[in-house]
């Protein structure tokens, strides 16, 4: 199977730049892979999708402002990092730009929030080159108060896709209303369109609502660079599933109730603990990759944002509900103008199809 079969033209219009000033009021396209067919509503009308003993399993990573800025100490040269894992209590691996200035043993200093007309603050050294543009760093004036992602919160920028070239507003607007474990470098981006309201007005109504934690990655950056799709090897993530939810998720399923997934983080972290048909609670690194012939065990019904062509997130979709239908659905959502990528619009996959 190639790459290139998983290719759509799309209008550059189409890609999102700002939020909706409501998030519930973006628009959901109602999608049944076995019967072929779809609806257009809004997607506070998921209400009337779901029903009282479904799963609403989410994804309550929160997105680090891991985009810092700043100038190397001796020579000046301005940079950019993106930070992607921790490795201490110090230390983080960071995709450095441009990556042939920051040697190993070179001292860095970052504009606040990036921020150029600041003065430069905190310090920090290269400890190891890593491959493909990669540096370890320790930071090294903290203070003793902070945490390291306390101290991140105050010198980041919250590190938006390359798609979206317009500056936002609030930051709070790139995290879910859910967010509790910070860890992502970008947000799980089918849970933007909740609203607290929303997810009361579920609960009322007997949906279950179940956190697991998948923070997203470097992975999420990186375009797929092979012609096979089989050659492709997805980054590593980490994830957990609390024991909470892995119960209410296997009582779900012996009580004949829907899992629903929240986006494809959630999606690819009840696949990973749950290969054996039953959920395990459990915490680790993942790297599955979801694509055309993967049989899913877990969830029954999935919500999802459109996703970039060739993306291993639409190969992810297309699993679901077969790759031709998936091509025909988006030709759908482009004909009536639905907003793509992190900010636009959504999807509820109510069933799963013939791949």
């Amino acid at each position: 199977m190639r790459v290139d079969e998983f290719d759509y033209q799309l209008p550059s219009h189409l890609i999102a730049q700002h939020p909706i000033e409501n998030r519930s009021e973006s628009r959901l396209m109602v999608v049944d892979p076995v019967t072929k067919t779809w609806q257009h509503r809004r997607f506070a009308q998921i209400v009337e999708e779901l029903q009282s003993g479904d799963v609403l399993v989410v994804n309550d990573s929160r997105v680090l402002p891991a985009r810092l800025v700043g100038e190397k100490c001796d020579t000046g040269g301005r940079f950019e990092l993106l930070l992607l894992q921790p490795t201490g209590e110090d230390t983080y691996t960071a995709l450095a730009r441009p990556a042939k200035r920051l040697r190993q043993g070179s001292t860095l200093q970052f504009y606040p929030k990036g921020d150029l007309s600041q003065p430069l603050v905190g310090e920090a050294e290269v400890l190891k080159e890593l491959p493909d543009g990669v540096r370890e760093i320790r930071f090294t004036q903290m203070s003793s108060s902070d945490t390291l992602h306390a101290y991140i919160e105050k010198i980041g920028v919250m590190p938006l896709p390359p798609y979206i070239r317009a500056p936002l507003k609030d930051e709070e607007r790139y995290q879910t209303v859910y967010a509790r474990v910070t860890g992502s470098v970008a947000a799980p981006t089918a849970g933007l369109h909740f609203t607290q309201e929303l997810l009361e007005e579920l609960r009322s109504q007997g949906v279950l609502i179940a956190p697991v934690t998948l923070h997203v990655g470097l992975g999420t950056f990186r375009p797929v660079q092979v012609e096979e799709v089989s050659a492709h090897q997805m980054h590593s993530e980490w994830y957990e599933v609390p024991k909470e939810t892995a119960d209410i998720v296997n009582q779900a399923h012996a009580n004949g109730k829907r899992v629903v997934a929240v986006g494809t983080t959630a999606l690819r972290t009840l696949e990973s603990a749950g290969s054996s048909g039953v959920l395990q609670a459990t915490s680790g690194e993942t790297d599955i990759f979801i694509y055309p012939g993967y049989r899913f065990r877990m969830a029954d019904a999935l919500i999802t944002n459109f996703h970039l062509p060739k993306s291993t997130l639409f190969m992810l979709v297309s699993a679901w509900m077969g790759r031709e239908f998936a091509l025909q659905v988006y030709e759908a959502a482009i004909a009536e103008e639905y907003r793509f990528f992190s900010f636009g619009d959504a999807m509820f996959l109510k069933r799963r199809g013939e791949a």
